[in-house]
């Protein structure tokens, strides 16, 4: 499927059941090659590659507890002295961004206080910036590079 995103080469190979797996480069281990995946690590090949994100202070599948429920949040940035920064919530192409995603990356970061938020389908996307002085928010007309955080 074309994503809206730049165009990137990945791994992908099947597994013993004839499925497609994908290497996962920041978990360093095959996945499930599922829409959902297939927009993870095209977003994450283009916020290291394209944007400068340091793939050191990146994690997919980031594990975290609300309300005594385990959570996972898709892919977590952190700043250099490993404090939330940024959080990524992916859906598949199919699926629209509604205010349900948003509330759902918005229940993660209750969690993890990041400055800023991103929601993508791979086609659409969204970032923004909390502002918790002010407590406030705004859209952001683009996805910034690593150093404009």
């Amino acid at each position: 499927m074309t994503l809206n995103l730049p165009k990137k080469q990945f791994n992908i190979k099947k597994d013993a059941n004839g499925k497609p797996i994908i290497l996962d480069r920041l978990r360093h281990k095959f996945v499930a090659l599922t829409p959902e995946e297939w927009v993870r690590q095209h977003f994450v090949a283009f916020l290291i590659d394209d944007k400068g994100f340091p793939a050191g202070l990146m994690a997919n599948e980031v594990s975290l507890t609300q309300n005594g429920i385990s959570r996972r949040c898709d892919t977590l940035v952190s700043d250099h002295n490993g404090h939330p920064l940024l959080i990524v919530e992916y859906k598949a192409p199919s699926i629209d961004i509604t205010q349900s995603v948003f509330d759902q990356i918005v229940r993660y970061n209750m969690v993890l206080h990041a400055s800023y938020l991103i929601v993508s389908n791979g086609i659409c996307h969204y970032c923004c910036r909390i502002n918790y002085d002010k407590g406030s928010y705004s859209f952001l007309a683009e996805i910034p590079s690593y150093a404009d955080l």
